[in-house]
């Protein structure tokens, strides 16, 4: 079976912001922004799981446009909590480096689909 980069970063990602939304409860007693946070980074992954069984290729393209604006989203409180001094420098740029990963593949699957739309329409 072929290997789903997407659906296997994202569903990682996910945990990686479960558990760091429980140590920023636990140890720095943040709740309101790591729960925004919560919300984003899970979403990620959920609504991938939606476009897979998509209706059709308009809404494929809109759930993965929406998890596109979610990861968008998480990276903004990845910045925020850092920049508040409640994350660290390490735990930045791993959990930064994998969002902006994970915004590049589903831009290029939204332009994929796109494209593919667009070749089908035309003929």
């Amino acid at each position: 079976m072929k290997k789903n980069i997407i659906k296997e970063t994202s569903f990682v990602f996910a945990v990686r912001i479960v558990h760091l939304c429980r140590l920023l409860s636990k140890q720095k007693s943040e709740y309101v922004i790591s729960r925004q946070m919560l919300k984003s980074g899970t979403a990620i992954g959920a609504l991938y799981r939606e476009a897979e069984h998509a209706e059709s290729t308009s809404d494929f393209i809109h759930k993965m446009s929406l998890a596109q604006k979610e990861c968008n989203e998480t990276i903004y409180w990845l910045e925020l909590l850092h920049a508040c001094d409640l994350l660290s420098q390490t735990q930045f740029n791993s959990l930064h480096k994998d969002a902006v990963l994970i915004i590049k593949l589903i831009t290029s699957i939204i332009k994929t689909k796109k494209t593919n739309q667009k070749r089908v329409t035309n003929c």
